[in-house]
């Protein structure tokens, strides 16, 4: 999370790595619309707290900070009613409470980590001459607000920013040679997840979950740093930057281990934190973990496509999941500690732990079961005039962001990018675990069914 990063391939403008699968939704209980609540709650806190500017520090990593503290908390989360927004389609809509514990602190890591994303593009040389005096102002001032939202609740951030500021003395020292260990490069990253994963236990006034939670921010803080970095080595290379991979020699295969290791730590610390709702932690946080330790296996060739078993089938009772994965499926999840995970001891800042026990797969309940479709209606082409008329209302507007809507050029139905584009799924979304390559319960990532 102290790494902010633009997910490839979208075309949006938010940072952050994670973004649910839509289609997923219904199966955990929830409407597809939660995610968009959530991100919404965040952007109106930002621009309320930090002027129409800081929208654009919108992280969507950040908003876990915000789910987590909700799901400790015993009481329903506040919602309030946000006016039209062009990227509403210009609907209404209810949405997280701007001044909620949980989007504040989620905005305080926001503009704290848009800081640091425009400063790294400025020490990169990513930017024109001429625009590094006012992107400079913007991070200056974001750095500002940072500091001023994390007073009133409660948050030290200082050790964070004296953490993210180390970053570029640790990246000289990798290049000349003086520091060669990963887990130093991704220090910083890790540190700040941790205490802002930590820090939604003290909002939802759950203390005891306080070290569970650290622990499971600082394995987040090393995903969110190694997917960047993986992602990034081929144009580092090209455009001859700096990459933490390339700098201390590690190889795309380790590097991806690592990520593997760190997802399951991750879920494994996850249970043993006393949670009122849980079906927002899997949907939100642990599904969209594992579709980008997928995502970035399949890219560096460690998992291989399943061959063995038909997408769709359902596992053997031999491969059911452990009791204690299983009581993730219920709707909520009353502050009790889960057994049957053995976790290896992580101490941040020290040397990474050995993976003791890995966590299973993450399986989910009942797959959800869809009717026939209708059949189609035939499309038409709008004439020129109603080709711009559709240009101008559901694309100038925003409402083609969210809104399924009509293409001005073929007359197609299209889904809205929050449906689009969201995972590697395919057409088969709702396969969890729809086959298992003898892997057991090791989730070593070493097999997948395209979904």
């Amino acid at each position: 999370m102290g790494r902010p990063v633009a997910r490839p391939g979208n075309g949006d403008a938010l940072f952050g790595m994670l973004k649910p699968c839509a289609h997923s939704a219904a199966k955990y209980g929830m409407a597809a619309t939660s995610w968009q609540t959530q991100l919404c709650g965040l952007c109106l806190g930002l621009r309320d707290g930090h002027g129409q500017l800081a929208r654009a520090a919108t992280n969507t990593d950040a908003l876990v900070l915000g789910i987590l503290t909700e799901a400790q908390q015993p009481h329903t989360a506040v919602r309030t009613e946000a006016g039209p927004c062009p990227l509403r389609g210009m609907r209404k809509a209810s949405v997280a409470a701007a001044d909620s514990p949980g989007v504040r602190l989620a905005a305080t890591a926001s503009l704290l980590l848009g800081a640091a994303r425009i400063r790294d593009h400025i020490d990169d040389g990513d930017t024109r001459r001429a625009g590094r005096l006012p992107m400079t102002r913007v991070a200056n001032r974001w750095h500002t607000g940072a500091r001023a939202a994390a007073a009133p609740i409660g948050l030290d951030i200082e050790p964070l920013i004296a953490a993210i500021e180390s970053q570029p003395r640790r990246e000289r020292a990798a290049v000349s040679g003086s520091l060669e260990s990963l887990d130093e490069l991704t220090w910083p990253t890790q540190l700040c997840a941790s205490e802002l994963f930590a820090h939604t236990a003290v909002l939802a006034g759950r203390p005891e979950n306080t070290d569970a939670l650290r622990e499971a921010g600082w394995h987040f803080g090393r995903i969110a740093h190694l997917a960047d970095a993986l992602e990034d080595i081929d144009e580092d290379r090209e455009a001859g930057r700096f990459n933490p991979l390339t700098a201390t020699g590690t190889g795309t295969a380790d590097a991806h281990a690592l990520l593997r290791e760190s997802n399951s730590l991750l879920k494994a610390a996850l249970t043993r934190v006393g949670l009122e709702r849980n079906a927002s932690i899997r949907w939100m946080l642990l599904d969209p973990l594992n579709a980008v330790v997928r995502k970035l296996g399949k890219a560096a060739g460690t998992i291989h496509t399943c061959t063995t078993h038909a997408c769709g089938t359902r596992p053997s009772a031999e491969s059911a999941e452990p009791a204690a994965w299983h009581a993730w499926q219920s709707p909520r999840h009353p502050g009790m500690f889960l057994a049957g995970i053995h976790t290896a001891a992580v101490d941040p800042g020290q040397k990474r732990a050995g993976m003791t026990g890995g966590g299973p797969h993450t399986a989910i309940g009942p797959q959800a079961v869809f009717g026939v479709e209708p059949p189609q209606t035939p499309t038409r082409r709008p004439g020129f005039w109603e080709g711009i008329g559709i240009g101008v209302t559901q694309y100038c507007t925003g409402y083609a962001c969210c809104s399924d809507h009509t293409r001005p050029c073929s007359g197609e139905r299209k889904e809205s990018w929050l449906k689009r584009d969201c995972c590697d799924c395919g057409d088969c979304c709702d396969c969890t675990n729809c086959c298992s390559c003898d892997c057991g319960d090791c989730d070593c990532g070493c097999c997948d069914c395209s979904c």
